[in-house]
């Protein structure tokens, strides 16, 4: 029975949840309410700042509630949040100067890829990223220029600073170091940002928030919001947070979250790998930093791997679901003569080629329904198999496990050939919806005295099914190596 837990709120780009983790490790009913995103312009995507507060405020005093109503003590706090996204807001009203710009807008990508032969070379040993296709700080650089407003009165930050300035009652103005780090700029050995490229940028180094370990004192909840008063003990990027909750606690273990598009991550140890920027797409991270100390993580992205399947089905009518796809898929093998490359909106890992467009080659008159709803799901198996090699690869270390979350992890075929295809046995976690909750919860917890350790908090955790490879090597390295031909001829 639950007796006291962490107050733990997840605040994702499309929705934010809330729900309270118990010192079992289990999570107690999940409060969750949408938020708005709004695309002006193909290559804008903003949100309202104070929809997210007040939606996030919302879900977290039903938690609160619930706890109240079942004995519950709520010992602490935990927040994690989507990444990069940028607020500028006003100290003295509390209100947003401009709508939040989303992580995924690429407004600035043109005037960016320009700074990038200069500028690549000096970010990646020690921010672990390029220039990339997008800049809070260049942002809010543009929007000071515009605004007609003192500047010792504007708060700049993430959505984790905005929240938990707001939920401290105002006493806490800081970004974490896993949200940090997603702002670009952010020194990975200093955990402090890079004041050339903030001049570079335009931006005033000065407005920028002081970065803080994840398990820092971000402050206490004020009471006439929350209706608690409790230490905000963990504040972290959901992804991050994901590593933690999925296990990933020694080097060399992974995660794989199935989403719109596929996250792997990889904990890489307690120095950034020398290899970064060897292979595209392959950023090195904070996987998490306590007491002074930062753990690296190694992370990369496969843009359209649910996505592709929501086109086939709802956009094509090919399908009726993802489900009826995986069904089809696991009553035939897979394949040599047929393949689907699901570069649908651009490859990122092996290389960066964002106009790379999808291909599906090999097709007769024989080739069933069932042929192609295999094709399609080793397509996306293949896809992902690369980005976990690139990981492999920039860490300079085998990969030793790799759990699975995520809608699509649903579907027992694509797990089978993702085991076979990366010759790595794949484990579907038991309770994947709520890991990056969960996972910030955990570090709160072990801040307290909750847990002894991270490991102690994941360690009740039920396991999930395991897929084993079946492929022998000799199989597996000629069917990886005709991929990587149909990948080439689809970049050609």
């Amino acid at each position: 029975m639950m007796r006291r837990g962490i107050l733990a709120v997840d605040e994702g780009s499309t929705g934010t949840r809330a729900a309270v983790v118990g010192e079992d490790g289990s999570c107690g009913p999940s409060f969750y309410a949408t938020v708005d995103v709004v695309h002006p312009e193909p290559s804008r995507v903003e949100q309202d700042a104070e929809q997210l507060l007040q939606r996030t405020v919302g879900v977290a005093g039903q938690a609160v509630a619930w706890a109240r109503d079942n004995g519950v003590e709520i010992a602490g706090m935990s927040i994690c949040t989507q990444r990069a996204t940028a607020i500028l807001w006003d100290r003295v009203t509390g209100r947003p100067l401009a709508p939040a710009v989303v992580w995924q807008d690429s407004r600035y990508a043109a005037e960016l890829a320009q700074l990038a032969p200069q500028w690549d070379p000096i970010l990646w040993p020690s921010t672990g990223r390029p220039v990339g296709t997008r800049s809070p700080f260049l942002w809010a650089a543009r929007r000071l220029e515009e605004l007609d407003i003192p500047t010792d009165r504007v708060l700049f930050g993430s959505v984790d600073t905005w929240l938990v300035w707001h939920l401290s009652g105002r006493a806490r103005y800081t970004i974490s170091a896993t949200n940090a780090v997603a702002f670009g700029g952010y020194q990975l050995r200093e955990h402090a940002w890079d004041p050339k490229w903030l001049a570079q940028l335009g931006f005033p180094t000065e407005l920028a928030p002081p970065p803080l370990d994840d398990d820092g004192d971000f402050g206490h909840t004020d009471p006439d919001l929350l209706g608690i008063r409790v230490p905000i003990a963990a504040v972290m990027g959901d992804q991050h947070a994901s590593l933690i909750a999925l296990g990933a606690l020694t080097p060399g273990q992974g995660t794989c979250v199935h989403g719109t598009g596929t996250f792997v991550g990889a904990l890489a140890g307690d120095e950034p790998p020398a290899r970064l920027g060897e292979l595209d797409g392959v950023l090195c991270l904070v996987g998490w930093r306590s007491a002074g100390h930062s753990r690296f993580s190694l992370e990369a992205y496969s843009s359209t791997t649910g996505s592709a399947l929501r086109w086939l089905t709802e956009d094509l009518g090919l399908f009726a679901s993802a489900a009826e796809i995986s069904a089809l898929a696991a009553t035939v093998p897979s394949s040599d003569r047929t393949w689907f490359v699901p570069t649908l909106a651009g490859l990122r890992t092996p290389v960066q080629r964002p106009g790379a467009r999808g291909l599906l080659v090999g097709l007769s008159l024989a080739t069933t329904r069932e042929m192609l709803a295999r094709t399609v799901i080793d397509g996306i198996a293949h896809a992902v198999s690369d980005t976990v090699d690139a990981l492999r690869t920039t860490m300079n270390r085998p990969m030793t496990r790799l759990r699975v979350g995520g809608g699509l992890a649903a579907s027992d075929a694509l797990l089978q050939s993702q085991a076979d295809f990366t010759a790595i046995p794949i484990e579907r976690v038991a309770d994947s919806a709520t890991a990056s909750l969960r996972g910030a919860a955990y570090l709160a917890g072990t801040r307290l005295g909750i847990w002894p350790s991270l490991a102690h908090a994941v360690a009740d955790q039920e396991p999930g099914q395991v897929f084993e490879p079946s492929l022998a090597e000799a199989d597996r390295r000629e069917l990886r190596a005709r991929w990587q031909d149909v990948l080439a001829l689809s970049l050609s």
